[in-house]
């Protein structure tokens, strides 16, 4: 954000930009994105749509939890070896990004480790409903309106 501020201030008062700013912030951001996955996945913070929770009591949202957590972490298994692969790949080719010509594979690399940790964490997370529900962070209550 501290990049993109100055990077509109130069350009705003005195016509001259920061020549990579585009470029940076397409980087920092899979970074902020990535290294925030498995802790928004840990603490089951992401964005949920709950218009059948009404419809599951207790037992059964602890089995429906575990359940799409063990899938949700088993399915993102491929997009990590998949990124790990095109990694590789760039690394081979000798890939790099536009104006600074930093080596695209750094941030390959470090995307599928972060999509891999993620995957593990809701591996684990999902054994966590089913075994040790204690184990898991608890939700923020929302407070109740009232009339």
């Amino acid at each position: 954000m501290t990049m993109t501020f100055f990077d509109v201030i130069l350009r705003s008062t005195i016509n001259d930009p920061i020549e990579s700013a585009t470029e940076l912030t397409r980087l920092f951001m899979a970074i902020v994105v990535f290294s925030s996955l498995p802790v928004i996945s840990w603490k089951g913070e992401h964005i949920v749509v709950d218009l059948l929770d009404p419809l599951f009591g207790k037992d059964l949202a602890r089995v429906r939890d575990c359940l799409v957590n063990l899938a949700s972490g088993g399915l993102l298994i491929w997009p990590a070896v998949r990124i790990w692969q095109l990694a590789a790949r760039a690394q081979n080719y000798g890939d790099v990004t536009e104006y600074l010509q930093i080596p695209q594979f750094y941030i390959a690399y470090f995307i599928a480790v972060a999509t891999s940790i993620t995957a593990v964490v809701l591996i684990v997370r999902g054994l966590c409903f089913a075994f040790a529900p204690h184990l898991l962070p608890r939700r923020h209550e929302q407070p109740q309106m009232t009339d």
